[in-house]
This record gives structure tokens, sequence and C-alpha cells, in this order.
């Protein structure tokens, strides 16, 4: 009994506890009803008279110092949780959680992957507000009075002034660009536009673009099409190419459709290329002489190239997405597939 009793002294003094909950533990241990005292108590039952004494002596100086190193334990945590600010606090007895880690929605991996490859031909981010006026939006770009793409139908506007607008496309951004700075002018321009469409698997209200413009003397429609041609090999695998469909648009002369190879068929014809072998992803063009002098830039000096991309399409080609709305129904089951893609 003896030996129990040191054991445990020994027990008492060497105790240090990491968290408050380790100090109740010990006490209930040690000192509760079922505690390793009180089989000590049970056993003094049958002791010799003779040894009582000893014995009662040693058990009582056991628990009224296991109280007290109790009681200093509980007081020097107290303190310590009083001293330290709320939000610092550190629970060690608190069990842990497991912290998901989130990842990038897959539009943004797209739309950073797009800025990287055309930052590497020297092209600098432009940004600009998404709330614009007529002039940024239309007029300075080539678009006449009548054209159908100031129509209600077609573009949000404010109703108390209806000179604003959430801006259509991007390339507001590149009017902004060329009021504010001289050629030479290489700007990628990302951002979210606004288009009143009827929402479906293939279209949307709210969707994403990148424009890109060049400016300087002599540029011509060969650097554009070698630009495209290295977007498209970086963005969908070094066997890609392009072909180039006469198209229009009010602010480039002469204008084109840019198609890719399918990096899913690898050109021979599939569902998502409607068996064509090819996929449209952007439009383009060399900068009409007007846009250029509305922005104070002299035409018989300067020439340039401007492009522009829907984000959601090039994800939607990248990841064989099919239906356009998953990229904004915030479906976790949708966007942990792309935790990988980082």
């Amino acid at each position: 009994m003896i030996e129990k009793i040191n054991d445990l002294l020994k027990k008492v003094e060497e105790f240090k506890p990491q968290a408050a909950d380790e100090i109740e533990q010990f006490r209930v241990k040690l000192l509760g009803r079922k505690g390793e005292l009180n089989e000590i108590l049970e056993e003094f039952k049958s002791v010799a008279p003779e040894l009582k004494r000893e014995l009662g002596q040693k058990i009582n100086a056991l628990k009224t110092q296991a109280t007290e190193k109790i009681n200093t334990l509980k007081a020097e945590f107290e303190n310590r949780m009083q001293e330290t600010p709320a939000g610092d606090a550190l629970d060690m007895s608190r069990p842990g959680t497991a912290d998901e880690i989130g990842s990038r929605h897959p539009i943004s991996l797209v739309r950073n992957q797009i800025v990287e490859i055309f930052t590497r031909l020297g092209y600098v981010v432009a940004e600009g507000p998404e709330i614009e006026d007529d002039w940024h939006v239309f007029s300075a770009l080539n678009f006449p009075p009548e054209h159908p793409a100031r129509d209600m139908q077609d573009t949000f506007f404010i109703e108390k002034n209806p000179d604003i607008l959430l801006r259509t496309h991007t390339s507001s951004i590149q009017v902004r660009t060329m009021e504010a700075q001289k050629p030479p002018i290489r700007v990628i321009c990302p951002g979210r536009v606004f288009r009143n469409e009827a929402i479906s698997y293939r279209a949307h209200c709210i969707f994403h673009q990148v424009e890109g413009l060049y400016i300087d003397e002599h540029v011509s429609f060969a650097d554009l099409k070698q630009a495209i041609l290295y977007f498209a090999k970086e963005m969908f695998g070094e066997q890609s190419q392009i072909r180039m469909r006469p198209s229009y648009f009010p602010f480039t002369e002469p204008s084109a459709e840019v198609d890719v190879s399918c990096n899913l068929c690898g050109g021979k014809g599939c569902n998502v290329c409607k068996h064509t072998g090819w996929l449209e992803i952007m439009g383009c063009g060399m900068v009409d002489p007007n846009v250029l002098s509305a922005s104070g830039i002299d035409p018989q000096k300067y020439s340039g190239f401007a492009f522009g991309m829907g984000v959601e399409r090039i994800a939607m080609l990248k990841y064989g997405v099919k239906d356009l709305r998953l990229y904004f129904e915030n479906d976790l089951r949708f966007l942990r597939q792309f935790e990988s893609a980082l």
C-alpha cells in the first residue's frame, strides 16, 4: 500500500496538463468515487491497527497534495484564458475540424489561362467599369444609331438615364484605353458583360469575355492570324489548327469568325462539333479607321487588330461542359471536378 501511495504522489508531482479538460480527467481518475485514492481507502479498512496511523497520515498527505495541485492548475488555466484576447484564444481541448480545401471556379481557371497566354506575347491587362455610357459601348465603336444591338431586347439600359447601360462587351475597355494611351497599345481586357437574353443551356444574360487590342505602325492581318494561332495551340494543344471565316462587326474591317479544330475528336467529327471537325471560339478583325479616329488615333499612321472570345465558351470546349447554366448554379458536385486543375 505504501508503494501505491508513493506512486500516486509521484504522478501528482509529474502531472503537467496541456489542456483544461486534462485536469478534470486527472481529478476524476485520482479523487473520484471510483478513483485510485478510493481504492486505497478500501484497502485501508483491512490494515492492522498498529499501521493505520502511519498509513492514514500518508493518505491524507496524498489527498491534500493532489487537491492543491489540481486547484493550482485550474487557476493557472483560467488566468491564462482571461489574459488572452478571445480572438486569439487557442483551446487545445477542442476537437479538430477537417476544413475542406476549396478550388477555383472553372471560369476563373480559363480566364486566367487566357490572360497568361497573351501576357507572354506582351499584352497588359486593362479593366473598366461594368456600368458604362453609350459612347464607350456603342458610338465610339462605330455602331450606327439604328444598329440592332442598341435595341432594348439586347441591352440592359438604366431606366432613369437611357444613356447609361450595363456593358454588352468589354470592347468599352478598349475605347477607354485608346482615349488614355498613345500607340503602341497592346492590352487584354477580361471582364463580365450583360445582355438581355433568355437563359438556356447555351445562353445566359450574364457571361464573361476576354478581348484583345493591338495598335501600332504596320500592324497587319497576318499578325492577327499568327497571334490567334499561337493562342489556340497553347489553349487546346499543339496539334490545334484554326480557320477564319468572313464576318461583320461594326468596329473591325475586315472581320472574321475563328474556328479551332475540335480537340475532342481530333477534327474527325463528333456530336460536340456537329460532325464538322471545327468549333467556333471568337470573333476578330482589323480595327476600323473610324474607331481609331473616334479615340484620337491617326488611322493614316497606325493600324491594329482586335479580337474577343467568351470565357464560358472556351471553358465548355476545354472541359467538355454541355450546359452553360452549370457555371452559375454553384453546385459543389460540379465545381469539385476542377480541383485537380489548380
